[in-house]
């Protein structure tokens, strides 16, 4: 075979297919082959173009950008009309605090303790009767002050940041069931016999056979007294009105504890009610 054969010439080509069905897709192909292959060579050469300038373009699109994004940037010279168009109401201004009320000239009032003469501070020292004469218009108040005489001037004592201000505490609330759960003195054997030594049989009941159990329901406080005593379970009502008289007669409990401390705990109790036959 010669070097310069040309296998994409017609005339090889039809030495090829010579004799041959020529119809058949082989030779349809090997006809359009030297078209396509130019066609494929310019596909990949414009991608390679595209793909080189790609970089480039991205460049240009960011400058772009950057250069409208100043263009559209807010002017200095307009930022002293913000102001005005702020609604006056939503303005937020810097309001000077008023000064401090002047304060009375006052002598700070000093408890009578008694201490060893080493300990004792002579600027806390009680005044005498003659520096409290000397100062006729001078108020004994909570402290020492170098004030006016004023009316209208103040005394520190009223001053709020002066004021002890006592805050009730809100009772803590009793506990249902207890590391420790709150006794009677000497237990429940004594228990039982301070129900029933003071237990008095209502007549009204006696009369119409009512036995039962009056069920009631008390808090053992942190000190050990009964307070808060309710019926939870109603027998009578002269039946209830004397369980419940009965039981705010009950001396001091040990109280109940809850992590070694006192605290208010719910006690239940059953008072029987029986006749004697």
């Amino acid at each position: 075979m010669g070097k310069d054969i040309n296998l994409n010439s017609s005339e090889w080509r039809d030495i090829v297919f010579e004799g041959k069905n020529k119809s058949y897709g082989a030779y349809e192909l090997r006809s359009s082959s030297s078209k396509r292959h130019v066609v494929a060579f310019i596909v990949v050469l414009v991608f390679v173009g595209v793909v080189a300038a790609l970089p480039a373009f991205l460049d240009a699109v960011k400058a772009n950008q950057q250069i409208a994004g100043i263009d559209d940037s807010f002017e200095l010279s307009n930022i002293a009309n913000v102001e005005e168009q702020v609604p006056e109401e939503n303005i937020i201004r810097q309001e000077t605090a008023p000064p401090p009320p002047p304060l009375k000239a006052t002598i700070q009032f000093t408890p009578p303790v008694i201490t060893e003469d080493s300990k004792v501070n002579e600027d806390k020292e009680m005044k005498s009767i003659e520096e409290l004469n000397e100062k006729k218009d001078i108020q004994i108040s909570i402290a020492t002050v170098e004030g006016t005489n004023d009316k209208n001037a103040v005394d520190i004592a009223e001053l709020k940041e002066h004021k002890v201000i006592v805050e009730d505490k809100e009772p803590e609330k009793p506990f249902v069931s207890v590391e420790q759960m709150p006794q009677f003195p000497g237990g429940d054997v004594e228990l039982m016999k301070f129900i029933n030594g003071g237990i008095k049989y209502p007549t009204i009941a006696a009369e119409n056979g009512i036995e039962g159990r009056v069920v009631i329901r008390f808090v053992v406080g942190k000190d050990g007294n009964v307070s808060d005593v309710q019926v939870v379970r109603s027998l009578d009502p002269s039946c209830d009105k004397e369980a419940v008289r009965v039981v705010k007669t009950m001396p001091k409990w040990v109280p109940g504890k809850q992590n070694g401390r006192n605290v208010p705990v719910y006690y239940t109790l059953p008072v029987l009610f029986k006749l004697q036959k």
